[in-house]
């Protein structure tokens, strides 16, 4: 039998039930869906980087590049925390609430983020996240 074990990190935003970051089934590590919010933040809009919403929950400020980057990020410290790494991610589903105005941009800065290492990827629009974010990872990575 292979070996599991769950992954969890204060290095990451809390997940918003119960599951953790990260379970690891002998070589490969699946990651939980991940968000842009900030390390160790719970589900609040003042926790995602560029984002702030007015009482009725409308955009104040919104920065689509920002939550790009802060997804990566703790995707990032997720793998560094299970003893995999950013090289090691081998598929990568993405998740937008708004394809026509946010792939152009996640595409620009996918690519930098990943000009060594391409995994497999697919992405998706969907119609909410169970938080106010605009973008969600869900990745697959070997972890030895």
């Amino acid at each position: 039998m292979s070996e599991t074990s769950r992954i969890s990190t204060d290095s990451a935003p809390k997940p918003v039930g119960s599951y953790p970051h990260a379970r690891r089934v002998g070589e490969l590590l699946f990651l939980s869906g991940v968000g842009p919010r900030v390390a160790g933040s719970d589900a609040t809009d003042s926790a995602v980087p560029g984002l702030k919403l007015d009482k009725n929950g409308n955009f104040l400020e919104f920065d689509f590049e920002a939550q790009c980057r802060s997804v990566f990020d703790n995707v990032r410290a997720i793998l560094e925390a299970s003893g995999s790494s950013w090289d090691e991610l081998v598929d990568v589903t993405v998740f937008l609430v708004n394809m026509k105005r946010d792939f152009h941009t996640y595409n620009r800065i996918y690519a930098e983020y990943f000009k060594d290492n391409q995994p497999c990827r697919t992405t998706v629009e969907i119609n909410s996240l169970p938080t106010p974010i605009a973008i969600e990872l869900k990745c697959i990575a070997t972890i030895k």
